[in-house]
């Protein structure tokens, strides 16, 4: 045991250097006693960051951090961070790595030790780690600290619902967080709800990406029960945060893979924006906009559902993981499709282009049609689900339309989930322009089987070379077949209601002799 009496920094040190997770448990829950006792002295700033260091090490371990979890230690770690209710701007520099290394402690032991979540919420956390984000706002080089503020209050969230409604409603967090994802792309405004675009498409810093991310994750958590707005301020705060998404899809990240989760956790939070507010993610062209680069349609630039497009067709072809990957994307443009015609016609002109070539079945290729085609009969019923239901509202929920592009056996799943089976269509209303088939398709349509959705060259019939007797046994053997399967209840034969939902076929038969009833009788 250590002497309280003497600074055991010496002691500290060397035990850190030489630290290994197989010494004596108790061993390590000592020496973070020693760390933290050692923290609440006033001490040289270099030595204060090693022990944090030493600390945030040692704080992986849950089984370590049982005994330190206590309100005091708690509170030492947050006086270091700077966490308190003071508004004091951040002014020395040198305060800056203890700051970091202290909040960093803080993320361990909150996300490991339930203790310490429920001391967060005695401590009111939350609205210190707001405060601290607060006195940042127009700091420099402070990108690290916020970055921690942000991952704590991400943290919090998770495992608080409670501190999601303090943080939206009591501490302003939607528009401090909001303002905080802002300065990570240092965004300057054109217009309302159009910020000015980097014409040289230069990537953001490791360090803002990091820092857009965490704002990325916090939002999520605080904007998760956002699906309708309230008011017209709720709308303007969620225009705002959209606009701002806009610009970070058109960002690009240091690396391939950190634009690809800057990106994917820009979508995930646009799911929790209202989808009457999401009009924002296209933009009039104005004539200036000369770049080759940009995607215009019907006077409107679509820059953004490029790259949301181009996201998806990415997270398909990674083959894996859709369930996480895709489906947060496929969901978003499925409403974006619904809700807005413009946006809904410019992804059926990328997705869905008029057929031209239907000698291939439509799950065969490499468009993103035949990609997106195949998902309809993935094993995920999930992701089955999502990619069908996104064809579909590109078909304006026409079961004809669908049909075209897809084929009778890759849709009868979902039609059979919407009591389609029949024809018809959907519950949404769409505008009544038409379809305009290409000549090749029309001259091709005859020909092309409803049920693969290709064209077929005609097959000789092999029943047309039977006797009768021959056709007869052929029948009965089939249906006895039929009949040890649904015997065995292998398979239940099934029949389609007149409202085109699906029943089992004794039902549909009795239904049949019942009407043959009712008609002999009226005669």
């Amino acid at each position: 045991m250590v002497d309280r009496g003497v600074l055991p920094l010496g002691s500290i040190l060397e035990c850190y250097s030489n630290i290994s997770f197989s010494l004596p448990l108790h061993h390590v829950q000592q020496l973070c006693e020693e760390i933290l006792h050692l923290l609440e002295k006033e001490i040289k700033t270099s030595c204060t960051v090693t022990c944090l260091e030493a600390l945030r090490i040692l704080s992986r371990d849950k089984k370590v951090l049982v005994p330190v979890t206590t309100k005091k230690n708690m509170q030492i770690l947050m006086k270091l961070a700077k966490l308190d209710d003071l508004e004091d701007p951040l002014e020395d520099v040198t305060d800056f790595p203890v700051i970091v290394e202290a909040l960093k402690c803080l993320c361990n032991i909150v996300f490991n030790s339930p203790a310490a979540q429920k001391l967060s919420l005695e401590l009111n956390l939350a609205a210190m780690l707001c405060n601290l984000l607060k006195k940042c706002k127009d700091q420099q080089f402070v990108e690290d600290i916020k970055c921690f503020d942000l991952r704590l209050l991400f943290l919090l969230s998770l495992l608080h619902t409670d501190i999601r409604s303090q943080l939206r409603y009591d501490l302003q967090g939607l528009p401090l967080l909001t303002q905080a994802l802002e300065s990570a792309f240092s965004i300057k405004w054109t217009d309302k709800y159009i910020t000015a675009e980097d014409q040289e498409m230069s990537p953001l810093s490791v360090q803002k990406t990091e820092y857009a991310i965490e704002a990325l994750k916090a939002l999520f958590n605080v904007t998760l029960d956002s699906w309708n707005v309230h008011s017209e301020n709720d709308s303007h705060e969620f225009r705002y945060m959209a606009a701002i998404l806009r610009h970070c899809l058109l960002t690009l990240g240091p690396t391939e893979d950190k634009t690809e989760e800057l990106h994917s956790n820009a979508i995930n939070l646009l799911s929790n924006i209202p989808v009457s507010c999401l009009d924002v993610l296209i933009s009039p062209s104005s004539q200036e906009d000369t770049e080759e680069t940009d995607i215009k349609y019907n006077g409107m630039n679509m820059d953004a559902f490029r790259v949301l497009l181009k996201f998806m067709e990415k997270r398909i072809d990674k083959g894996s993981s859709y369930r996480e990957g895709l489906t947060p994307v496929l969901s978003l443009l499925t409403r974006c499709c619904r809700s807005h015609r413009n946006i809904r016609k410019f992804i059926k002109a990328q997705v869905l282009p008029p057929l031209r070539d239907v000698s291939n079945r439509p799950e065969v290729g490499t468009t993103l049609r035949n990609k997106l085609v195949r998902l309809m009969t993935h094993v995920d019923l999930g992701v089955k689900q999502i990619a069908a239901e996104f064809l579909f509202v590109l078909c304006k929920e026409r079961v004809d339309n669908l049909l075209k592009y897809t084929g009778y056996g890759n849709a009868a799943g979902l039609l059979a989930a919407r009591g389609l089976l029949a024809g018809g269509r959907g519950e949404n209303w769409y505008s009544d322009d038409e379809d305009t088939d290409t000549e090749e398709y029309k001259s091709a349509k005859p020909n092309i089987n409803l049920i693969t959705g290709h064209l077929e060259e005609p097959m000789p019939n092999p029943i047309d070379e039977m006797t009768e007797e021959q056709k007869e046994y052929e029948a009965m053997k089939l249906v006895n077949m039929f009949d040890k399967l649904s015997r065995d209840k292998v398979i239940t034969p099934m029949g389609v209601r007149p409202d085109g939902t699906m029943t089992p076929l004794e039902e549909v038969a009795c239904q049949y002799q019942r009407n043959e009833q009712t008609s002999s009788d009226s005669d």
